[in-house]
């Protein structure tokens, strides 16, 4: 009995001295200042006192601030596309009012007249081919050329814009500039129905851009933004916020052919349609 006492006392013996120490421990050290690991952070609740006023300096501040129009130096009309529709093509009508602006509401110093947002008659047009040439700098000698081309014609580069259907629209140009900010050239991958005019797309491209085309092979172009580009000082292109309804255009294949009536047309119509065929294409 008296060894078995005796285990007791020297098993309760380490029991006490860790009670003891940690009532000390309670004591001495505050909750404030302990702070154990992976203990949550306490946030300190938002009073709606502070949510109050800011709305009320926020509405303030689009009171005191209202909207101004963006003012473009740009010397040529802002239109949705400019490689696929043909400014001197007037239409027959609209299918939505002139007044929707795609450039929203008070946000553009030019008038939507339906199709496009015509410049100001008082752009100088030299000022801007000036400013393009001293941009653009002394041409590329071979090996610049070559270096370049060599480092955004392959289909891993970064700096690359999809050109689709809608051509050189007025977004890809800012698209561009925003390229350029971090690099000397983009990388132009042309697809769709405007790959059959590259001519027509390479001299948009460099019209309303301001760069350079130093290589283009089938539909892969690469634009150069020129020597003395400075992010800082480009052009100011304010963005389209939605894509305009196309207006309505005058017939390309008319119903009557010239010199006969609507009769003799329809007659000439069914007559090649109940003709037999010279040729079959098998499939």
């Amino acid at each position: 009995m008296l060894s078995i006492r005796r285990s007791l006392t020297l098993a309760k013996e380490p029991i006490d001295s860790f009670l003891l120490l940690c009532n000390l421990r309670a004591r001495f050290v505050t909750t404030d200042n302990y702070d154990p690991p992976f203990s949550p952070l306490s946030k300190p609740a938002k009073s709606s006192e502070k949510k109050k006023i800011t709305q009320q300096d926020q509405s303030s501040e689009l009171v005191n601030k209202p909207t101004v129009p963006a003012i473009s130096d740009l010397p040529f009309d802002f239109r949705y596309s400019y490689s696929e529709t043909n400014p001197e093509i007037e239409p027959i009508g609209f299918r939505e009012p002139k007044r929707f602006s795609p450039f929203g509401p008070g946000r553009l110093d030019r008038k939507w007249n339906g199709t496009s947002a015509l410049a100001s008659p008082e752009i100088d047009q030299s000022q801007w081919a000036e400013d393009r040439a001293r941009v653009l700098g002394e041409p590329l000698t071979e090996e610049e050329v070559t270096e370049l081309v060599e480092r955004y014609r392959h289909n891993d580069c970064s700096r690359q814009i999809n050109l689709g259907k809608g051509g050189v629209t007025h977004n890809m140009i800012d698209d561009i500039h925003n390229h350029w900010k971090k690099a000397e050239a983009v990388r132009i991958k042309c697809l769709g129905v405007p790959t059959l005019d590259m001519d027509n797309i390479c001299l948009h491209l460099e019209e309303k851009s301001g760069g350079k085309i130093v290589y283009r092979h089938i539909n892969i172009l690469v634009v150069y933004r020129g020597r003395n580009y400075d992010p800082k000082n480009r052009p100011i292109i304010p963005l389209m916020l939605w894509k305009p309804y196309p207006p309505i255009y005058p017939r390309l294949v008319k119903k009557v052919a010239d010199g006969l009536t609507f009769e003799e047309t329809k007659e000439m119509r069914n007559r090649g349609l109940h003709s037999p065929a010279l040729m079959k294409l098998s499939k």
